[in-house]
């Protein structure tokens, strides 16, 4: 699992580049999606590769979270939690996690109600209460089919909406405003299957009982990138009508991802694979250090998405930058950010795994 939670960690590291970006930097690019791209608009260089280098982070957390909740499942059958109790914690924690983002994270954003990442997950590990009892040889298909026909379903919502997927549409399939000063970025759906397609991992490396994934994490990252090249050569269904303008580098990575395209999931989810297989490696090789800070920051996931947005805007308002500044000072946000966030994430990991379960399992 330290492989894992250094992946964790990177994600969490890009994750605050990028919202440090979103507090401080003035030019950051954000045309993710086709409802928001005119066709032929200049991509400005350096702006779009940072933001498109964050883009594995979102899959990649649910898709760990899915992981870590088949294995933490486990372990709690292992030490005779009934079934009933494994889902009352999922339950209760999946509410939550969901109630964060309209409750808590919008206030650090500073703007409307938003459905974010923690909406996806919170959401997600609820429906994983019942998806769970599925076999993994029917859930996988359930996963891959979710991701294959979401361009499908996203089309039916607008087309009975006539044009706008309303309530149930945005929560569930497209994403978009549900309510007067309320959006929805991470609609259910599409990112129920990377949960699910997280838990039929954690689930295949339970199986493996013990033996190196290092061989299934290439593979399956040249597949998920093969599935790539190919939907965004093709450059037709599969990109979720954000097509590419030409051929250049920078149209094949603009990919869609509100909401997710094919495109877009295969080519995160392969470089997830193939991160997973280099710290797989990377760590069985070197002593482990308490003090690795993507470890650090990779066991306290939440805890650092709680107070990272908070504590970026306040110092972008504090210092007369909010969304003024430039790349130089997003590099010195986020640096600075990490340093505070090291000490702190290293605390609550220690209290976590030392202290009462009762409080903090939740978290």
């Amino acid at each position: 699992m330290t492989a894992v939670d250094a992946l964790r960690g990177t994600v969490m590291v890009l994750m605050a580049f990028d919202h440090a970006s979103y507090a401080f930097n003035a030019g950051r690019f954000v045309r993710d999606s086709a409802a928001n791209w005119v066709p032929k608009t200049e991509v400005p260089t350096v702006q779009f590769l940072l933001r498109a280098i964050t883009h594995f982070g979102a899959p990649t957390f649910v898709f760990l979270a899915g992981l870590v909740l088949a294995i933490s499942i486990a372990r709690r059958r292992e030490m005779i939690e009934s079934e009933r109790g494994i889902d009352e914690f999922l339950l209760k924690r999946g509410i939550l996690i969901l109630l964060l983002d309209p409750l808590w994270m919008s206030i650090g954003y500073g703007t409307s109600l938003l459905f974010q990442v923690m909406y996806a997950i919170g959401a997600s590990f609820c429906c994983m209460v019942g998806l769970r009892r599925l076999d993994d040889r029917i859930l996988l298909p359930i996963g891959l089919a979710i991701l294959l026909l979401d361009e499908v379903f996203a089309g039916l919502a607008l087309w009975a909406g006539g044009g706008r997927p309303g309530f149930l549409g945005a929560l569930l399939i497209t994403g978009g405003p549900v309510f007067n000063k309320a959006f929805v970025l991470y609609p259910l759906l599409p990112w129920l299957a990377f949960m699910i397609l997280g838990w039929v991992c954690g689930r295949y490396m339970l199986k493996s009982k013990g033996a190196s994934p290092v061989g299934f994490f290439l593979k399956a990252g040249l597949g998920a990138w093969i599935v790539f090249v190919v939907v965004r050569g093709i450059n037709g269904y599969g990109n979720m009508a954000l097509l590419r303008d030409d051929f250049s580098f920078f149209q094949w990575l603009h990919v869609s991802k509100y909401p997710p395209s094919i495109s877009f999931a295969a080519l995160a989810m392969g470089t997830m694979f193939m991160l997973l297989a280099v710290y797989w490696i990377w760590y069985q090789k070197r002593s482990l250090s308490t003090a690795d800070p993507l470890l650090v920051f990779g066991r306290a996931p939440l805890f650092f998405y709680m107070i990272h947005v908070h504590l970026l805007v306040a110092g972008a308002h504090i210092l007369g930058m909010y969304k003024t500044a430039g790349l130089a000072e997003t590099f010195v946000a986020t640096l600075v950010l990490l340093m505070i966030l090291y000490p702190s994430c290293r605390w609550y990991g220690h209290i976590k795994l030392t202290g009462s379960r009762r409080i903090l399992r939740y978290l």
